[in-house]
């Protein structure tokens, strides 16, 4: 089967056609039926219950945020506590590492969560413990 000729597709009409609409034509007019009425403009967005919303927002990311830090320094403390035991096991402590164990038993955190503080303190006392025996105890 061969096309030998396009056609043009009626109905599409260029730009130009459309301003050119003949005048005896009928033209689409929507019925609107009634009617349309206009809203009233809202003032604004209403506020946000003043500050304390914000600052609750706030609060919630900071308690979040001290959480996660509380966490981030009883992990470090149980991992240098870690070395120190392989340390000992292979018969000579690093000073580096008491050192590095020392600083970090000084810079306490609090996360504002009580069972995540006791965790802590008992972390951060069992250092202190392994300090005092190896003579190392922090002030």
């Amino acid at each position: 089967m061969r096309i030998t000729g396009n056609k043009p597709i009626s109905g599409v009409q260029s730009k130009s056609a459309k301003k050119r609409a003949p005048g005896g034509t009928d033209q689409f007019t929507p019925e609107t039926g009634e009617e349309v009425q206009t809203s009233t403009p809202t003032a604004g967005g209403a506020s946000i219950q003043g500050m304390d919303a914000l600052l609750a927002l706030q609060e919630v990311d900071e308690r979040a945020e001290r959480r996660s830090r509380a966490a981030k320094h009883g992990h470090s403390l149980l991992d240098t506590l870690e070395s120190v035991r392989t340390d000992l096991l292979a018969g000579q402590v690093s000073e580096d590492r008491l050192e590095l164990l020392a600083r970090q038993v000084s810079r306490q955190q609090q996360s504002g969560d009580p069972q995540i503080d006791s965790v802590l303190q008992e972390i951060e006392l069992r250092v202190k413990v392994e300090l005092a025996k190896l003579g190392r105890f922090p002030d």
